[in-house]
């Protein structure tokens, strides 16, 4: 009990001197403790407040006096502040009676001074305005005359230094607000002039196009005269004329003069002076100044290029007439003009990267465009003009800094087209020469005449200049003609090759080029179809070849003619040669071909005619009708062939001699003769007789002894064998070098003693009946039976031993 009481103390001393928040824990240790703890601290804690209340009683007792002393001084305070009171309101109310009238004119005098602030201010104010609205009436006169560029300037002022100062002014926020929609108005007027503007340069582009390309042209031909001209006064410089100046200057000046002259008389409009680009340089100025160049340069850029798809988009028939090509070019000259025009005088609109961006899609576009275009042209001429056409479009666009060589690049294509036309133009021109000839030497009845004939074509021949008159050319009319078509040929393939900025090492080239292309092309095919045609015989054929042979020897000369134009020696390592001698030699050989082959057709003609009775009896004693018209036509043929050379009239007699004896070997071996007499084998040997004098009586000189005749040995040695009745002589000799019958082949002879034999054996049925009983018929067909068999096993033999 002693222990708990002071442990309650304890506990109300934390109580009073703790802060009743966390007093909690100290209470639940009351509750922690013995039993009846809780009592126990109850009552300590009554003992301590009657302490408590004891103390609070002696302190107010002791403080009860002063209290009460305080009180009472107080309530006679009171007392004088009421006597204070009525004095101060007293003396306050004769105050205000005596300053009633002061106060009125000072209210008097603060209106007037307000007054005089307020009209200080207004003129202030309305100094300050004034200037602004001033502004804005020049604003929108300048809206009205349509002065835009100034009329921004006007508002960059308003909004900069104006309307700062009077911002807080009803009518100056309508002015702000009324600024941007004047900027749209002036941004939707300036694109619709510039609008008018692109319209306008559309419609003018083919003109201007038109006069930058004549100037180019007028240009080029001033220099290039004013360049030869110079060429010519220097080397010439040294001649005077009888004038006393030289005469070269004397024509140089007048030259210029009179190029001055044109100069002037030919003024033409510049693209400045057809078209107003005011409207542009208006614009991009408005856009730059409300800050938006960009978009205007992006509408403008885009719009161009619209304009320069359908610039470069051809009609359909513009390769139809030069008119159709030179439109075309005249509207992309003057786009491009316009725009190298707009590319100087404007900054940043649009730049030299933009241009050549632009070029190079429209080149690409050009060249494709005329690819196909040209390649439905089949005129030659017009080839040409768009040829010219083209030169001076890429010089023009050259001298605005635009790159052409694809240009010139292309016009090597289109050469080879042009020429391609030529060559066929030509062999219109070949084919129609060889219609038109004769194929007779050209007759000429005094010097003049044979002066015209040499002056076309380049003949030289002592033999005939030591003739008479009237003499004969060994050529005919087509030659002369043929020459000069092919000199006029590489006139025309030379006037493409002009202005195309190439060497004169170059344009040899390609004249030779495209001369060769005439010569073993055209001119060879036109030869090749003269001598498979059908109505030209064999003179004609003869008349080829000697034309031939001359056309080769001019060969020199067209590569002489090609010099003198190109200026490039023959000797130049680079320099092609002409290969006419080849087409010529080729044609030749044809024709040569064309005349055996003719032959041997009109042998095949009279041996056709051949009516022989391979029944007779007996011969007729001379040759056949149809053999000796063949010898004749063939020695009337043969007599042609004096002019040609000595190998081909030789090649085409023997060529004919063989295969006359061919035919004839083929006529007596023919299967659907089956039967052959004596006095036939004694016929058919008349007319080879009358072959092998023709062959002896030399037809056509230069063969050496029986050659000729040789054509005919087969035939000989068989008939031979059959007059003679030589059998036991072939069959013993058979296969040695030295046998009189080596050329006659077992198989023939075979095939022709069958024959013989079944002729023998109807003609003895014929004669008599019982002629198979005579002994000597007995004899002779066992003999012949003999002789088969016999010449069965060679034919045999020959057949297992190839």
């Amino acid at each position: 009990m002693a222990e708990s009481l002071p442990e309650h103390e304890r506990i109300l001393q934390e109580i009073e001197s703790t802060d009743t928040a966390c007093v909690g824990p100290t209470l639940r240790s009351v509750y922690d403790d013995q039993p009846n703890a809780h009592q126990k601290f109850m009552e300590k804690l009554d003992a301590c407040i009657r302490n408590h209340d004891r103390e609070i009683e002696k302190m107010c007792n002791f403080h009860h006096q002063g209290f009460v002393d305080a009180i009472t001084e107080l309530l006679k305070v009171r007392a004088d502040a009421e006597k204070l009171k009525v004095q101060v309101t007293d003396t306050n109310r004769r105050l205000q009676d005596a300053g009633k009238e002061v106060i009125a004119q000072t209210e008097e005098i603060i209106q007037c001074r307000l007054q005089q602030r307020n009209i200080t201010t207004v003129v202030e104010k309305l100094q300050m305005c004034l200037p602004v609205l001033e502004m804005y009436s020049k604003l929108k006169e300048q809206m009205n005359v349509k002065r835009y560029y100034s009329a921004l300037k006007t508002m960059d002022q308003l909004e900069n230094i104006c309307f700062p100062r009077v911002s807080q002014y009803r009518f100056c926020q309508i002015m702000i607000e009324n600024l941007p929609k004047l900027r749209e108005e002036i941004k939707e007027i300036s694109m619709s002039d510039l609008k008018d503007f692109l319209e306008s340069i559309r419609k003018h582009s083919d003109k201007i196009g038109e006069i930058a390309m004549k100037q180019a042209q007028q240009q080029k031909i001033f220099n290039a005269a004013l360049q030869k001209q110079n060429n010519l006064s220097y080397g010439r410089s040294m001649y005077i004329s009888n004038d006393g100046l030289p005469e070269p200057r004397n024509e140089m000046f007048l030259k210029q003069n009179l190029e001055e002259e044109e100069e002037h008389e030919d003024e033409v409009l510049t693209a400045h002076d057809l078209v107003d680009f005011s409207p542009v340089y208006r614009c991009l100025h408005i856009y730059s100044v409300l800050s938006d160049a960009e978009t205007f340069e992006n509408y403008y850029r885009k719009q161009r290029r619209k304009q320069a798809r359908l610039v470069l988009q051809p009609q359909s028939n513009m390769h139809e007439t030069v008119e159709g090509y030179r439109r075309y070019f005249s509207q992309i000259v003057g786009f491009f003009v316009v725009e190298d025009h707009i590319l100087h005088v404007t900054q940043g609109l649009i730049t030299r990267a933009y241009t050549d961006e632009l070029w190079n899609m429209a080149l690409s576009k050009i060249i494709a465009v005329l690819r196909t275009h040209s390649s439905y042209c089949t005129d030659p001429d017009l080839v040409l003009e768009l040829k010219n056409l083209i030169v001076v479009f890429a010089d023009t666009l050259q001298g605005y800094g635009f790159p052409v060589n694809r240009l010139f690049d292309l016009l090597f294509e289109i050469r080879d087209q042009y020429n391609e036309t030529l060559l066929k133009k030509w062999a219109v021109l070949f084919r129609d020469i060889f219609e038109a000839d004769n194929y007779s030497p050209i007759p000429v009845s005094n010097e003049e005449e044979y002066k015209i004939v040499i002056s076309k074509f380049p003949f030289q021949d002592p033999e005939l200049d030591k003739q008479c008159f009237p003499k004969k050319l060994p050529m005919s009319q087509s030659v002369p003609q043929i020459y000069i078509q092919v000199k006029e040929f590489i006139y025309a393939s030379l006037k493409f090759s002009e202005s195309l900025h190439r060497s004169s090492t170059e344009i040899d080239d390609m004249l030779r080029k495209s001369t060769n292309l005439l010569l073993t092309r055209t001119l060879s095919s036109c030869l090749q179809n003269l001598i498979k045609k059908p109505h030209i015989g064999l003179t004609e054929l003869v008349q080829i070849i000697i034309n031939t042979t001359h056309l080769e020897q001019a060969c020199k000369y067209l590569e002489d003619f090609i010099t003198n134009i190109t200026n490039i020696s023959q000797e130049t390592v680079h320099t092609a040669r002409l290969y006419g001698l080849s087409t010529f030699k080729d044609a030749r050989h044809a024709a040569e071909g064309e005349i055996y082959t003719k032959l041997n057709q009109k042998i095949d003609e009279f041996i056709q005619l051949a009516d022989y009775d391979w029944t007779m009896t007996e011969p007729d004693g001379r040759a056949s009708g149809y053999l000796m018209d063949l010898i004749n036509f063939l020695r009337s043929t043969f007599q042609v062939f004096t002019h040609l050379p000595g190998k081909v009239a030789q090649t085409a007699c023997m060529s004919a001699c063989q295969h006359l004896s061919t035919s004839l070997m083929q006529m007596l071996l023919d299967n659907d003769l089956k039967q052959i007499s004596m006095g036939a084998i004694q016929q058919f040997n008349l007319d080879v007789i009358q072959c092998e004098l023709f062959a002896s009586s030399e037809p056509v000189p230069g063969f050496q002894g029986e050659t000729l005749q040789l054509a005919f040995i087969d035939l000989r040695q068989l008939l031979d064998l059959f007059m003679v009745w030589d059998w036991s002589t072939y069959l013993a000799d058979y296969g040695q070098p030295s046998s009189k019958y080596l050329r006659v082949n077992p198989s023939t002879a075979l095939a022709l003693l069958e024959k013989v034999h079944k002729g023998m054996k109807d003609l003895s049925k014929k004669n008599n009946i019982f002629a198979q009983f005579r002994k000597n018929d007995r004899d002779k067909q066992k003999l012949i039976e003999t002789v088969v068999r016999q010449l069965r096993g060679l034919v045999n033999g020959m057949s297992q031993h190839p």
